[in-house]
């Protein structure tokens, strides 16, 4: 299954959402959905509207968090928002485009977002969207990474990038996942779509991972990189080349470090 009509920096197909759930989800972005989901089930939501939900780690946390509340689970890759279904069935899940929400105005008392909003190619545009389908008074919570060096796995595998490929490596986390980094940038455009930021946190937690072999393998296949290298050729090589860098400056395993983040709380 491909998903075609979007920058291939923001899509995953066909076993890449599988790889990312197995090695990924829990070491990276399980520690933060806990996060996330006690902030917003202290907001008490009734309806809530999660973008960029992924395979459902986030939706999961907040059904559980939150049994009375409506949760409508979104995704712009159909192959997340297949296997999310799957993980996550309490929730209304549907495809959607972030900067082109096919909801009502008014129709959401929270909008959540996890390590989303940096693959929107408009912010202030998808922003102003997420604006319209709030009802008055409600809010937006989500979070964005720091700084690549920030994020010791992430950091440790774009270093065994660039000794794979010398010349030209794959740069889909500089430019993507952190490349959303500046807590003024991101609330100036809040700003500029009506909110009012309500609170901002920085936020280190630790990811722990069975080994680098892991880390790389998820990394390698379940990210927009595995159509970088794919593109390169000779796989093995690069898994075998990361792997070692990786090992070096993280340790063999299992292996714990630190992620940072930016956690936001906008009201509409």
């Amino acid at each position: 299954m491909r998903v075609t009509g979007i920058n291939a920096d923001r899509r995953w197909f066909e076993s890449m959402p599988a790889a990312y759930e197995h090695y990924l989800v829990p070491v990276v972005f399980r520690p933060f959905a806990k996060d996330l989901t006690a902030r917003a089930a202290a907001l008490h939501p009734r309806r809530v509207l999660e973008l960029a939900s992924g395979t459902g780690v986030l939706t999961a946390d907040l059904l559980a968090a939150a049994p009375s509340a409506e949760v409508t689970a979104t995704d712009l890759n159909e192959a997340m928002v297949a296997l999310g279904t799957t993980r996550a069935p309490g929730a209304v899940w549907r495809q959607a485009d972030a900067q082109q929400l096919p909801f009502p105005d008014g129709g959401f008392d929270l909008v959540v977002c996890q390590f989303g909003v940096m693959f929107f190619p408009d912010r202030i545009e998808a922003f102003t969207e997420i604006h319209r389908v709030l009802a008055p008074g409600g809010r937006f919570l989500f979070n964005t990474w720091g700084p690549l060096g920030t994020h010791a796995f992430e950091a440790a595998l774009q270093a065994g990038l660039e000794r794979a490929f010398p010349v030209d490596p794959p740069r889909f986390f500089q430019r993507v996942p952190h490349g959303y980094a500046d807590p003024a940038v991101v609330a100036a455009d809040l700003a500029a779509a009506g909110f009012a930021v309500e609170d901002e946190q920085e936020l280190t937690l630790q990811g722990r991972a069975a080994s680098t072999a892991d880390l790389a393998t998820g990394y390698l296949t379940g990210t927009p990189v595995r159509a970088a290298v794919e593109e390169r050729g000779d796989g093995p090589t690069v898994r075998a080349t990361v792997i070692e860098e990786m090992t070096a400056r993280l340790g063999p395993g299992p292996v714990t470090a630190p992620m940072t983040a930016y956690v936001f709380r906008a009201a509409a």
